[in-house]
């Protein structure tokens, strides 16, 4: 960046409050300008495009396509493209995906305002940022194996309040063959029953309530 060239932003926010604020904050700056406002997947892309923006700051829950994957779909034709991703949660399992699609960085929406900022100005200069403590999630879950699809269907259907015989019947498979997905999904991910299971799925991300 020439000196005195402020660092272009675009913001993929589909809530008016926040995205408002972040337009507050981000035009007070006299090194950042805010040059494209988008509320979901396709307005980013077409934003992105037209602007060709520094940094782009993408919410992680839009209105039907994720952030996630319009990330994916904007690396593809701009391998380039520094994307941070904004969002309340810090399930490990979302920023896992986010991170290895390429993602630049990952913000808290709960983060100061100066916090924010200094993530924008890092990433701008080349370097790669996740808040402490989304680092230390992450860090806790390296190498443990993934739950299959299957898996995390029976898990979906024991949230919904299903019974063995029930999912059994739901999924067209045997009731030892579930019971045997709950044992492994259990271990996998260190619980003590189905109920614990759900209670640290929802937590890390891999369901939604």
């Amino acid at each position: 960046m020439a000196p005195g060239k402020p660092i272009r932003i675009l913001t993929v926010e589909d809530h008016p409050v926040f995205r408002e604020g972040l337009t507050t904050i981000l035009r007070s700056e006299p090194d950042m300008l805010l040059v494209g406002l988008a509320a979901n997947a396709a307005e980013a892309l077409t934003e992105f495009r037209r602007h060709r923006p520094d940094i782009t700051l993408m919410d992680l829950r839009l209105p039907g396509t994720n952030g996630t994957d319009a990330l994916i779909t904007i690396r593809g034709e701009y391998p380039d493209a520094r994307i941070i991703m904004l969002t309340s949660s810090d399930g490990d399992v979302d920023i896992q995906r986010a991170m290895r699609a390429g993602a630049w960085g990952y913000i808290l929406k709960s983060m100061p305002q100066q916090e924010l900022l200094e993530v924008v100005r890092l990433v701008h200069a080349g370097r790669r940022h996740a808040p402490t403590e989304v680092a230390a999630r992450l860090a806790e879950h390296l190498g443990e194996e993934d739950l299959t699809t299957r898996e995390l269907e029976v898990l979906r259907l024991i949230r919904d309040g299903y019974r063995n015989k029930q999912i059994a019947d739901q999924l067209m498979i045997a009731e030892t063959t579930v019971s045997f997905h709950i044992k492994n999904l259990v271990g996998k991910l260190g619980a003590n029953d189905r109920t614990h299971a759900v209670t640290i799925a929802l937590r890390r991300g891999l369901l939604h309530i």
